[in-house]
């Protein structure tokens, strides 16, 4: 691990599994944290966009961190994602988060709101002074609206807390300029561009496709670790299939539930609205790509048995997401 690395390098952006009805499985939760940290995971990102965060409450947004710190212990760090687009929310979700024994926070870019750079400055400095917590930035264009610019990076690189970017622009002539003026530590978020960016300097991963094969992608930290590019590259290879699968037809949330709960590793694909399951076309894609991933350790695709059925529509749980 990088020195002075308080996140881990293999992150994993969690799924939250839910039941039929669209309520948290936490018999689930406790046994998928569990198979992520024993593949070689070594944080995990909770509550984030892949964990449906904008449907969660709070109440299930902190027992997540704590159900996942009892089951992780010391094998992995446990990082509150998200936490909201609105400013004052998210100094409350952290504090309430470091009080139930997050390890970090991962700050998203405000979405919708469209903010200045002088109001995700703001933002993301108001986050950071909340609590003593290390903190991640999480820059996603696509669905943000608006980019964290390299000019408001290194200036938020200033803050003692703020320690990380997870890059969701894939910009890699930004990230190296970044990474040679600042001493940031650089994720990708993108998955398929993990081992691109860790080639150029990138710390590690905060992936969506290791919620199904995490023991790829530590094959691909440490083989960078040691400067092995040609098993990086190999496993790289082996994976692309699989991060087509999961990344490219639908919401990631969406396809790596369907493809988790065709592997038997949860007990339902289901989601909450307004996402909903595959439809047919969209299922057959994903099933075609999940064909050819041949090869990848630690994952059975031989007894990969989607369930079109029980992935069909979305949930709506009893108790409504809600901000405070």
């Amino acid at each position: 691990m990088t020195a002075n690395n308080p996140f881990g390098q293999v992150l994993v952006a969690l799924i939250t599994p839910m039941d039929h009805d669209g309520e948290v499985a936490w018999g689930d939760v406790e046994r998928h944290v569990d198979y992520l940290v024993s593949n070689g995971a070594d944080g995990i990102v909770v509550s984030g966009t892949t964990g449906e965060t904008s449907t969660l409450t709070d109440a299930e947004k902190l027992q997540l961190i704590k159900v996942s710190k009892e089951v992780a212990g010391n094998r992995a760090k446990i990082i509150q994602g998200g936490p909201s687009n609105e400013t004052a929310h998210a100094i409350q979700l952290a504090k309430q988060s470091e009080a139930a024994g997050a390890d970090a926070v991962m700050a998203v870019t405000p979405y919708y709101n469209k903010p200045t750079q002088a109001g995700l400055l703001t933002h993301f400095r108001m986050i950071a002074d909340a609590t003593d917590l290390p903190m991640i930035i999480y820059d996603i264009p696509g669905r943000a609206g608006v980019p964290v610019r390299r000019e408001t990076i290194t200036r938020l690189a200033k803050h003692p807390n703020i320690l990380a970017v997870k890059d969701a622009k894939g910009d890699l002539a930004e990230v190296s300029q970044v990474l040679n003026e600042t001493d940031l530590l650089y994720y990708a978020g993108d998955d398929a561009m993990a081992l691109p960016e860790l080639a150029i300097g990138a710390t590690g991963l905060i992936g969506v496709t290791a919620n199904i094969a995490p023991q790829p992608y530590r094959t691909i930290v440490d083989a960078v670790n040691r400067g092995d590019l040609a098993t990086a590259t190999a496993e790289h290879k082996l994976l692309e299939p699989l991060a087509r699968a999961t990344m490219t037809h639908i919401p990631g949330t969406v396809s790596t539930k369907y493809i988790l709960h065709g592997l038997g590793l949860i007990s339902s694909p289901r989601v909450r609205l307004p996402l909903v399951g595959p439809e047919e076309p969209e299922a057959e894609v994903i099933e075609n790509d999940v064909a050819q991933v041949h090869g990848l350790a630690g994952v059975d695709f031989s007894n990969f048995r989607p369930d079109r059925n029980a992935a069909a529509g979305g949930a709506l749980p009893k108790i409504a997401g809600t901000t405070r």
